[in-house]
């Protein structure tokens, strides 16, 4: 899905204004005017980033901050404040909020953050397809290739854990060739690697 720029502020002199600026830098973007209407169309694959100010006239920036949350939602969040709500914001930046900017604010920065956040969405999103394409993987090892898989990891030698299974050395052979094959690594470097990558352990 194309990302976009999610604006939800009841202000419509904002919403115009933060529009035209996005378009005014091939930023594409779509509008609301309230939370409760973002919600109705919100979906996970949404991608982008959202631009959200705090104090609205019902449902507040925050309050559908934790509903997004609690959705599960993705995409970077970056709240539009008013000076007073600098101690709001901070808190959602501590829940997790990509940024804060505060209104007015300079045209080009809030751009710029926009793009970064366009990016930080991106690389998420590959490092998740990444990790269910490794869970996927490792559901396909059978029982005892996991068993390998684990000692291998741990950082043991095929003789330690063919002594741990009670099994041959040839036959922990076996099943660590055939699992690297199905992780498609070659070395225990790489398997580490790899299955750090479904845990959420690699860096972005």
């Amino acid at each position: 899905m194309t990302q976009q720029a999610y604006i939800i502020d009841d202000d419509d002199a904002i919403i115009d204004s933060l529009s035209w600026l996005l378009q005014s830098r091939g930023v594409p973007n779509r509008n609301y005017s309230s939370a409760e209407s973002f919600l109705e169309t919100w979906s996970p694959e949404l991608s982008g980033c959202v631009l959200l100010d705090i104090r609205m006239a019902e449902m507040s920036g925050t309050e559908l901050f934790e509903r997004l949350i609690e959705r599960g939602n993705s995409m970077p969040v970056i709240f539009l404040t008013g000076h007073g709500d600098v101690p709001m914001a901070v808190a959602a930046l501590k829940n997790g909020a990509f940024d804060f900017v505060e209104k007015p604010c300079n045209d080009n920065e809030l751009v710029d953050r926009v793009i970064e956040a366009f990016k930080l969405d991106s690389a998420q999103r590959v490092q998740a397809a990444s990790a269910d394409s490794v869970n996927t993987r490792i559901n396909q090892l059978t029982a005892r290739e996991r068993q390998v898989m684990e000692l291998v990891l741990s950082g043991k030698l095929n003789k330690n854990i063919a002594d741990d299974l009670q099994i041959s050395v040839r036959t922990v052979e076996v099943h660590r060739s055939s699992l690297f094959e199905k992780m498609s690594v070659r070395t225990a470097v790489e398997l580490a690697q790899v299955v750090a990558t479904s845990t959420g352990k690699t860096k972005t």
